[in-house]
């Protein structure tokens, strides 16, 4: 038959289909064609191809920086631990202009990394306090760190920093929030210090303007974390902390670190007990200065109002008030409400000064201090002539405090008054005023002598030395003339020859000498003829007639006439 199709064969003696399915099966069968395998596989290997593609790229991430320096899409790349883990596509401004928009992709094997605590900072060439770091990015250009969380929860966007985290994510340690109303040099990667050896660094520095505070996060290593307590004090370090006043001069030097660029430096006072540890981001003050810090301690205090009526200058806020050398207060305001009303019982215009009495000074523990105690014990010693004086502390700066001591001349005077509702601490003159009043009785005493006739005595006085210092010159220009003349001058040759000759003449009469030998000789026949004289000399001392009879025993004569012839 012509419409038989050459592949149906089939004889009576074949079965025929016994249903639709079969037919079904066999109508497919005669339509599907062994070339549709070839576009099957292409459309199959170009969606693998797709697939491969898309998931190769990574996963898409947005990142913002205040200054995209150094950063170009398509060539800065994404690293951890310096390997390669992604790339930056694309950097764009933000729709308000006031920051830059990095679109970077992460390789698939480092997906996980992207946590919410991730970290990202840029690593470029940098020159600190510490050192120089970033060398190798000077031919190769910067790149963007990646520093991988510990956070379970994924995360898209980041912000990076411009400078690195100053601690590594995971590190132990104790993280603290340090608060200030003050203005400092303080800048991340600043030295956290304990007595001189450094133990951590600020991480991080804010300032709210709604709070009018400053907020400095910083990061302590775990072996550290211990020296950090509920009774520690934070303060600031700049450098050399020099002061002169009431104290005497103080030269602090922390660190050569802290002296080029400032830092932080904690401690418990020396009052307090150590104190129980404390948990990550807990708060503490940020102090000025050591003393501000131990000032902060004493947070428990009696105020008083002093009416001074000599001077204050030289007297500063924190000057220290003593009892006898013993801190026991600190000066808090000078002056302190200098326009209120005056207590009626003066009669002159006083400084308002207040200060704080601080028993905790003297070692005494809050749960045992009891201020209403101390001030009945006050007002007790003021009946019995505790005043307040001022008195120089250091004599090169003028700086002044305050000393606390008994007047017994003065503990009837006492009356209790206020001041701006302050209790009035009792005051009575200081050294240095007295001094003046008595140098100023002292002046009118001799502002009152009649000092004319001594004013003409010591003229007279004057004229007469002048004369007596003319003489003088005139005896020392004749003195000049004799020993400038030749004979003055030839004295001292002539003594020399004198002596001389005076040596020669000893040296004839010394004891080897002939003469002296001689001279010996003749004294020795002049004793010898003085010997043989002394028989002699006795004898004409008894009988004088001696000399002329050679008879002693005879008569005297008789003078008698001589006879006649």
């Amino acid at each position: 038959m012509a419409n038989e199709t050459p592949n149906d064969h089939r004889t009576p003696n074949d079965p025929t289909p016994t249903s639709g399915l079969d037919r079904a099966k066999a109508s497919a069968q005669a339509r599907l064609s062994p070339i549709w395998i070839i576009p099957l596989i292409a459309v199959v290997i170009g969606m693998w191809l797709v697939y491969d593609n898309y998931s190769s790229r990574g996963t898409q991430i947005k990142l913002t920086m205040e200054n995209a320096e150094g950063i170009e899409a398509g060539k800065t790349l994404i690293r951890t631990r310096n390997v390669e883990v992604g790339q930056v596509q694309s950097v764009r401004l933000s729709d308000d202009l006031s920051h830059a928009v990095i679109g970077a992709r992460i390789h698939p094997e480092a997906e996980d990394m992207l946590t919410e605590d991730s970290r990202f900072w840029v690593v470029k060439p940098r020159i600190g306090r510490e050192g120089i770091s970033g060398l190798n990015t000077v031919l190769s250009g910067a790149y963007i760190q990646l520093e991988p969380g510990s956070s379970d929860e994924l995360k898209r966007e980041f912000t990076v920093s411009d400078v690195p985290p100053v601690a590594p994510t995971g590190v132990a340690g104790l993280q603290l929030t340090l608060v200030s109303e003050l203005g400092n040099s303080m800048k991340v990667g600043d030295p956290v210090s304990y007595q001189g050896y450094t133990v951590g660094r600020v991480e991080e520095v804010n300032f709210k303007p709604e709070e009018r505070q400053v907020s400095h996060n910083i990061f302590i290593e775990k072996p550290y974390a211990s020296l950090v307590t509920d009774n520690t004090r934070f303060w600031n370090t700049s450098g050399i902390d020099f002061r002169l006043d009431a104290d005497g001069i103080r030269v602090n030097l922390e660190s050569l670190e802290a002296l080029l660029g400032g830092g932080v430096t904690f401690g418990v006072p020396a009052d307090l007990p150590t104190g129980q540890a404390v948990d990550s981001n807990t708060r503490f003050s940020l102090y000025a200065d050591e003393d501000s810090a131990r000032q902060g301690t004493f947070d428990r205090y009696i105020e008083y109002v002093l009416l001074v009526d000599d001077t204050v200058r030289g007297l500063k806020k924190g000057a220290p008030v003593e009892f006898r050398g013993v801190r026991v207060g600190t000066v808090a305001a000078v002056p302190w409400n200098f326009t209120a009303p005056q207590p009626d019982s003066r009669s002159s215009f006083a400084i308002p000064v207040l200060i704080r009495i601080e028993p905790q000074r003297l070692g005494i523990a809050d749960e045992g201090l009891d201020l209403d105690e101390w001030q009945t014990r006050f007002r007790q010693m003021f009946d019995i002539g505790l005043r307040a004086t001022l008195k120089n502390g250091n004599l090169l700066t003028g700086a002044l405090f305050v000393d606390l001591n008994f007047q017994d001349s003065e503990s009837d005077d006492y009356a209790a008054e206020t001041f701006a509702d302050v209790r009035v601490f009792p005051t009575t003159t200081g050294g240095f005023a007295q001094i003046q009043a008595q140098i100023t009785t002292l002046l009118e005493k001799l502002n009152e002598l009649d000092v004319d006739p001594l004013l003409d005595g010591l003229d007279r006085n004057m004229q007469a030395a002048e004369a007596t210092l003319n003489e003088v010159q005139g005896v020392s220009e004749s003195l000049n003339n004799l020993l400038d003349s030749p004979e003055t001058q030839n004295i001292g040759s002539n003594l020399n020859e004198t002596l001389k000759e005076l040596r020669t003449t000893l040296e004839g009469v010394s004891p080897n000498s002939p003469a002296y030998r001689d001279i010996l000789s003749t004294m020795e026949r002049i004793e010898r003829l003085l010997r043989d004289l002394q028989p002699l000399t006795k004898t004409l001392n008894e009988n004088p007639r001696a000399l002329l009879f050679d008879n002693l025993d005879t008569e005297d004569p008789v003078p008698r006439a001589p006879e006649a012839p």
